[in-house]
């Protein structure tokens, strides 16, 4: 049996048949698109790696050079978004605010999904109905928050708490990124998602965007308390966290 497929693959620009000089589709993209086509006819588990090659008009060994596994076809642009997220919190390693670091992070992730929100919306859906694939984006969603944690660890290994508030904060900026991209998602990707998981985000940078610096203040014993406060008052609007003497 021939791993050509014999008719043009419908409704891909540049796909298998496509007019001399038109410009083809990547291999990678027509083997998602292949995919998702015949799991909307035939279901996931109706669908052999068999199937998608033909559809998409490509032998079987360039599907595996792509994606290890038929679970990898539903997530093909995440390996790109972690290594992009990775990039990003590297270049941060001196941001003063290493929480609005984490938050922007999780945007990168978010802006992924915008890119093309039918896909998004389908790979949702997919995703809710077959076991497999929800177990595997667990898994992928944990490779974005050890990222994460990975990175908050080397900012908070100072504070006496660095590794708790390093996996608690990774934790929140997953959990309150998923919040409000799947809110978008099961919406039919109507409205802005950027505003849905930026409300988000600002709650943990709220939380967790001060480490917990502390002002220290000498003073004399004589020293009339409203004289104390009203220093340390003066003192944290001013950002002033170096010892002072009364």
């Amino acid at each position: 049996m021939s791993d050509r497929h014999d008719e043009p693959f419908p409704d891909v620009p540049g796909g298998a048949g496509a007019a001399e000089g038109q410009e083809k589709t990547p291999i990678r993209d027509l083997l998602v698109a292949a995919a998702f086509e015949l799991f909307a006819e035939h279901g996931y588990d109706g669908t052999t790696v068999d199937d998608i090659v033909r559809r998409a008009g490509v032998g079987r060994r360039s599907f595996f050079r792509y994606f290890p596994t038929k679970e990898e076809v539903v997530f093909p642009d995440h390996e790109g978004a972690l290594a992009d997220m990775v990039g990003y919190l590297d270049e941060g390693a001196h941001d003063p605010d290493p929480v609005g670091r984490a938050c922007g992070a999780a945007r990168l992730v978010m802006r992924m999904y915008a890119q093309n929100p039918e896909f998004s919306v389908k790979r949702y859906a997919l995703t809710r109905k077959v076991p497999a694939l929800k177990t595997h984006e667990t898994a992928v969603v944990w490779r974005y928050e050890r990222a994460l944690a990975a990175y908050l660890e080397r900012r908070f290994s100072a504070l006496p708490d660095g590794g708790a508030r390093a996996y608690t904060v990774a934790a929140s900026v997953v959990a309150a990124h998923n919040y409000g991209l799947r809110s978008w998602l099961r919406s039919g990707a109507r409205g802005d998602v950027a505003a849905a998981v930026d409300q988000a985000l600002d709650l943990v940078h709220r939380t967790w965007g001060d480490t917990g610096e502390t002002l220290v203040l000498v003073t004399r014993s004589s020293t009339p308390l409203w004289q104390i406060v009203q220093r340390l008052e003066g003192a944290r609007r001013e950002g002033d966290q170096e010892p002072r003497s009364l």
